[in-house]
């Protein structure tokens, strides 16, 4: 089953198209969604938006090149086969016409596919094809390379990701066991995430770190964001103050926080264009149950 945006513009100059493929049950309790954008516009014109903070994803771009900064780090060309870390901030991107595979990598999956702790690559992207984390992933870019029956590419995605799953280190129980926490509406505290998983807070912060990407105070302040700004996407209709997470005291607090995560105010953020992530919430909400992944369940 997939779930698909509908065209961005109706007067067919400009075709933004986002569709979602569930992954299989043996990839679930490692990876969010599967993903394909494609992107075709008048020559010489770009269109740009703003990626919320979100978990890891790896990606391969073909067509015009991407250009991509996550926080206020300089705008640069995203590499054709790039992974992201989990981000703390926004990822501002430009693109032509173009086409994007992803799929969205879940903390357990971080651990379990790449030798690599998540703060590593925390709010950074990098080139893919020459990091040595990720080098067991160069023949699934090149056999995505042109790929026309999206079906089909999707499949290659899902069969590569379950095919490393032999061999793989252990799942470890305390990862799922954080980010059940962690998606939990009522948690509050790094102290309650610590008695959740019967750690102390020193233990906690270090499997947050190298599992999650972030220090959990961090994480916490992060999911409390999303949770706001997801009713946001689903409705953009919706007033700011009709969105707040009920872990925040007041406007204010959400407001720093919307600057602190997506480097503007909620005001000029309402009133940017969104013509990618716009569509692509409702449809990844229909797909895979939450508008944005940093809000995926886990399976386990």
């Amino acid at each position: 089953m997939t779930d698909r945006t509908n065209p961005s513009d109706p007067s067919g100059t400009m075709r933004v198209e986002t569709r979602f493929f569930p992954v299989s049950d043996a990839l679930r309790p490692y990876a969010s969604i599967i993903y394909l954008t494609e992107v075709a516009v008048p020559p010489g014109t770009r269109i740009e938006d703003y990626l919320h903070p979100e978990w890891a994803n790896m990606r391969f771009i073909e067509g015009e090149t991407t250009q991509s900064a996550i926080g206020d780090a300089p705008v640069a060309p995203a590499p054709a086969f790039n992974v992201s870390g989990p981000t703390s901030k926004a990822t501002y991107f430009s693109v032509g016409s173009m086409r994007t595979w992803g799929i969205g990598i879940l903390p357990a999956g971080w651990a379990k596919f790449f030798a690599l702790s998540a703060e590593d690559l925390a709010d950074r992207f990098c080139d893919a094809a020459v990091h040595p984390a990720f080098a067991d992933y160069v023949p699934l870019a090149e056999r995505l390379r042109g790929a026309n029956d999206v079906e089909a590419g999707a499949k290659t995605i899902d069969d590569y990701f379950v095919a490393q799953l032999t061999g793989a280190p252990r799942d470890d129980p305390a990862i799922f066991a954080a980010h059940s926490a962690l998606v939990d509406d009522d948690l509050g505290s790094v102290g309650e995430l610590a008695g959740k998983l019967g750690l102390s807070e020193r233990s906690v912060e270090r499997l947050s770190r190298r599992a999650f990407g972030f220090a959990p105070k961090l994480l916490l302040r992060r999911q409390r964001f999303l949770r706001s700004l997801a009713r946001f996407m689903l409705d953009p209709s919706m007033a700011w103050i009709d969105t707040l997470d009920y872990h925040y005291y007041d406007q204010a607090q959400f407001t720093r926080d919307f600057q602190r995560f997506m480097g503007m105010s909620p005001r000029a953020y309402a009133a940017r264009p969104k013509p990618i992530l716009g569509a692509a919430a409702l449809a990844r909400a229909a797909a895979a149950g939450a508008p944005v992944q940093g809000l995926h369940k886990p399976a386990n």
